[in-house]
């Protein structure tokens, strides 16, 4: 009783389309990437206090702080914008991935939860593709 039960269940449950999942692993680790971003940034232009994290509490090593500020500015703006558009998202999710994985050796170590469920979704669009609400699928680049 209770296995069949069970079977109904996760047969009911599987029908979920998997663009809904796809779609939230897009959009939602978006949106917090996006929104980190812009608290670097005034306008155009990066914040003095931006250029001062990455000197003083952002320090990585083997790359200037000047370049780190640089590259986080731009991947926390670019990336978010193609994961939510589904454009050339696999290499978006990659590039937030490393992102994610710098972050989480070098700055925020303690913080292996919020980064672990980053990865999961970044892991799942790079595994399994955008969904058919991508540009990627529209321009049949996700082959």
């Amino acid at each position: 009783m209770l296995k069949s039960t069970l079977i109904r269940l996760n047969r009911l449950l599987s029908a979920l389309p998997e663009v809904l999942p796809q779609t939230l692993a897009r959009v939602i680790p978006a949106v917090i990437f996006w929104q980190s971003g812009q608290t670097k940034v005034e306008g155009f232009h990066i914040k003095a206090s931006t250029w001062y994290l990455f000197k003083e509490e952002y320090a990585l090593p083997l790359i200037p702080s000047d370049w780190a500020a640089v590259g986080a500015v731009t991947a926390e703006h670019l990336f978010p914008v193609l994961l939510v558009l589904g454009l050339f998202t696999r290499l978006s999710a990659l590039g937030l991935l490393g992102m994610t994985l710098v972050i989480e050796v070098f700055v925020y170590p303690d913080a292996y939860l919020t980064h672990g469920l980053w990865a999961i979704a970044f892991l799942w669009i790079i595994a399994r593709g955008p969904g058919p609400l991508s540009l990627d699928r529209v321009l049949r680049l996700d082959r």
